[in-house]
């Protein structure tokens, strides 16, 4: 008998409850995990990556991923509000291997794994050479996953070693001897006194050897710094990284026409919060002592993101009516408290360019632990102190600072509160630092150091007020970067030296190199290796058929080889673009400035809620500085790019952010809350690489209406390992696997987004994955031409090929354009640069 009409009805309704009641069942057994994102807590990267590796023909993941873990669905979740008021609702399902038992004796230390406690280190490399047995049983959490995470052996064994010491007693001192003649903490506090208009100067002024710490490529802002510090009856020694070959040659070929100014003959890594800065420190005094044509009688030490905030002859009258005063920024907080903080109850090794945690150690007793900055000025009885005595106190504290953390942050604090000079310390370090804690506090160099730490942020022109307080005596001020504002440095250089004329060439713009040849091709990224000569293959195609220049024999050009160098041209504090140096082979040096094409768009909704500002995609994000250092946004297949979103204040929203790759495969959709007192959200997707080259498009939806677009381009590789690409490597242009880029799939949202069909760019990207050699030279020219535009071509010398080509020298954005604020000249009459 055929069902009734009431009786299907009914059976369709008990369907739907059924199933109902089934999905409640699977939704209550999610276990939900929730992802921090914003704003940099370091933890954006716990979703599983997975990567293509044609090496091995299986798809990997990061080692921080439990191998169990599959995203199965997203689900809405509110997750803890990150500093900037904003939230993001990212959810999926994980399930977790049990973790190690953390006592491992030394016969299977060698078998502990990532999935043990790694202390605050996540994602270092690990090493397979365990060719050696500790001689103790290693047991301590910590040291066991040091030994897991070192790369090399030197620097496994070093760590064994060290830990068999100190679990013998035999590697800190227990109790060292204080000799200060005070109980509890000397203070001697000065305050402001301005200087009497007309004091004439001391019948005896001090001499101040500057000791300037700099690192990186910025030569043009150190070379300012120099020039604003200088004077011929001071002295100033530069430690340059080891790691700085560049700045390092550009120094020693400065220093060489200052009597007055030398460069160490050695070099050290001085990574951030590492044991080698102290060592730096030490062997520099050393050093200095031993020089005796250089009679200095303060050291004060420096870093090229420093600068004066007075006169060299306002700190020599300061200095002279204190010459007996040491100057060390004291912690100003609970001792105990700065103890834990600073990680000084902690046992810690430098090796591998890492300060590995290797677990707990006690205080020596009988002393007064203190710290704080590690920028100080001090007297030269003190430097010869620490450097040429036999007491105990100091062999004894350095002993104890070689296996610190941040040991410059408070060995020369607790050596001179603990000595006999105690009364000299004046807590104050004669500067003023941008603290904002808020944003410099995000544990950001967790890559080289098994802790946490602060760093201050740069200066710009709304933070002058700040470096006019008068309550105490100042004399410099950090953090300063022209590459992110130069403002606030002419702002400070006409407050001493007067304003430059307004015509004064190079005013507003700024340079810093980022590649130089004679690295050769260490400098270079796959990215960058297949980006800058195609820079000069656009532009050089450009100059002999362009408009401004017609088709004439004597204006075509063929490069010759590998760009000469590359620098980052800034104006007005905004980045304009890279400059190209590139010699050609009828023997001239051209340089092409290649400007990048904005990409963002703003829908009239957009505009109406009034609150989105911008939307950026690219690399190397800073949270502190809220830039992505890197500039020019060159993103290539094996990159991991962050999506940032800027915000004025207004109502709270929550907006969907979609990434669309080039053949409109939806790559990754997330829900963002904005809170109302957000000003910057931003979020990395984990994306399975490699990334498709092309054009991708992310795009910010709220009610899934366009707020706003932007695209960006993944770049076509011309090589690998800095070969040329070959046969065999076109999974890296091929996308991910079965084109999934996450384990969700939001292809459905395809309708909503109102994509077109996929059949045709599929097709096209498939073959454009198979070129080589000229043809992917094409591709790759003809992707980088939607994104970038040829601002200029200029000439190093007057060219007889081209004679149109204007003089780099007389350009305005030539890197070989005047630049006279950071450009050094001979002393003038007075003893000065300027």
């Amino acid at each position: 008998m055929a069902p009734s009409a009431r009786g299907l009805k009914l059976g369709r309704r008990y369907k739907l409850l059924a199933g109902a009641a089934l999905v409640l069942l699977l939704i209550q057994g999610l276990v939900v995990w929730s992802f921090s994102g914003l704003e940099g807590d370091d933890k954006e990267n716990s979703l599983p990556r997975v990567n293509r590796s044609p090496d091995n023909g299986e798809v990997a993941k990061d080692s921080d991923s439990s191998a169990g873990s599959r995203l199965q669905r997203w689900t809405v979740k509110p997750e803890r509000k990150s500093n900037d008021g904003s939230k993001i609702t990212r959810k999926a399902t994980a399930i977790r291997k049990q973790r190690l038992p953390v006592h491992v004796s030394h016969k299977d230390w060698h078998n502990f794994t990532r999935e043990g406690d790694t202390g605050s280190v996540e994602g270092a490399p690990h090493s397979s050479d365990r060719g050696f047995t500790p001689k103790c049983e290693i047991t301590g959490k910590d040291a066991l996953s040091a030994l897991a995470r070192a790369r090399t052996q030197q620097c496994q064994q070093e760590i064994a070693n060290l830990v068999c010491l100190h679990l013998a007693g035999q590697l800190m001192p227990k109790s060292v001897q204080r000799q200060c003649q005070f109980t509890g903490k000397v203070n001697s506090g000065l305050t402001w006194e301005e200087p009497d208009v007309g004091a004439l100067p001391p019948e005896k002024p001090l001499r101040v050897l500057y000791m300037l710490v700099v690192h990186g490529r910025a030569i043009r802002q150190l070379r300012r710094l120099i020039k604003a510090i200088y004077h011929q009856d001071h002295f100033y020694y530069i430690h340059v990284d080891q790691r700085s070959d560049y700045l390092h040659r550009e120094v020693v070929q400065l220093a060489q026409s200052y009597e007055n100014m030398r460069v160490t003959p050695w070099r050290m890594v001085t990574i951030w919060g590492g044991a080698s800065l102290l060592t730096m420190y030490l062997r520099s005094m050393k050093d200095l002592l031993e020089m005796p044509d250089w009679p200095w009688d303060f050291f004060i030490n420096l870093s090229a993101t420093d600068y004066p905030t007075k006169t060299n002859e306002e700190l020599i009258l300061f200095l002279s009516k204190h010459r007996h005063k040491n100057f060390l920024k004291s912690h100003g907080r609970d001792n105990a408290r700065f103890i834990k903080k600073q990680g000084l109850d902690r046992l810690f090794h430098e090796c591998d360019s890492h300060m590995w945690r290797l677990g707990e150690r006690q205080i020596p007793e009988g002393i007064v632990v203190d710290g704080g900055s590690d920028w100080f000025a001090l007297t030269r009885n003190f430097v010869e102190y620490v450097t040429y005595t036999k007491d105990i106190l100091v062999s004894e504290l350095r002993q104890f600072y070689k296996y610190t953390l941040l040991p410059a942050e408070s060995f020369f604090h607790t050596v001179l509160e603990n000595s006999k000079a105690c009364d000299s310390l004046v807590d104050n370090n004669l500067r003023v630092t941008n603290w904002n804690r808020k944003l410099g506090c995000r544990c950001q160099y967790k890559h080289i150091v098994d802790w946490c730490g602060c760093s201050p942020n740069d200066f710009k022109p709304q933070d002058v007020v700040r470096l006019q307080q008068l309550s105490r005596p100042t004399f410099f001020a950090r953090k300063f970067e022209s590459s992110v504002n130069q403002e606030v440095l002419d702002i400070l250089d006409a407050h001493l030296f007067g304003e430059l004329p307004s015509e004064t060439p190079g005013l507003k713009g700024y340079w810093e190199n980022v590649y130089d040849s004679i690295d050769q091709m260490g400098g270079l990224s796959d990215v960058t290796m297949t980006a800058y000569p195609a820079f000069t293959r656009l532009a050089l195609r450009e100059l002999q058929g362009s408009k401004k220049q017609p088709k004439q024999p004597y204006c075509r050009f063929t490069a010759s080889g590998l760009p000469s160098s590359v620098e980052l041209y800034f104006y007005d504090d905004h980045f304009q673009g890279y400059l190209v140096k590139q010699e050609v082979q009828s023997g001239e040096t051209l340089e092409i400035w290649m400007m990048p094409q904005g990409s963002l768009k703003l829908s009239q909704q957009g505009g109406a809620i009034g609150r989105i500002q911008g939307l950026e995609v690219g690399t190397e994000w800073d949270p502190k500085e809220r830039i992505f250092r890197n500039f020019g946004g060159l993103i290539g297949p094996l990159d991991e790019p962050v999506a940032v979103q800027k915000w004025s204040r207004g109502l709270n929203l929550t907006v969907t952010v979609v990434w669309i790759d080039p053949t409109y495969i939806i790559a990754a959709s997330y829900d963002i809350t904005v809170d109302m007192d957000a000003d910057f959200t931003q979020y990395k997707p984990p994306l399975a690489r490699p990334l498709r080259p092309g054009y991708w498009t992310v795009r910010l939806l709220r009610f899934w209406e366009l707020l706003a677009e932007v695209r960006f381009l993944v770049v076509p590789l011309t090589v690998r390992n800095k070969e040329p690409l070959r046969k065999g490597d076109n999974w890296l242009h091929a996308g991910p696997s079965k084109g999934q880029y996450m384990e969700q799939n939001f292809q459905a949202l395809s309708g909503i987004l109102n994509l077109p069909p996929r059949v045709e760019a599929e097709r096209d990207a498939n073959h454009n994955s198979e070129l080589l050699g000229k043809e992917l030279e094409a591709w790759t020219d003809e992707s980088l031409r939607s994104f970038w535009s040829v601002g200029g071509i200029c000439t190093k010398d007057d060219s007889k090929s081209c004679p149109s080509l204007p003089k780099c020298s007389k350009t305005r954005w030539s890197s070989l354009s005047p630049d006279p604020k950071s450009e050094l000249s001979p002393v003038t009459h007075d003893g000065r640069l300027r």
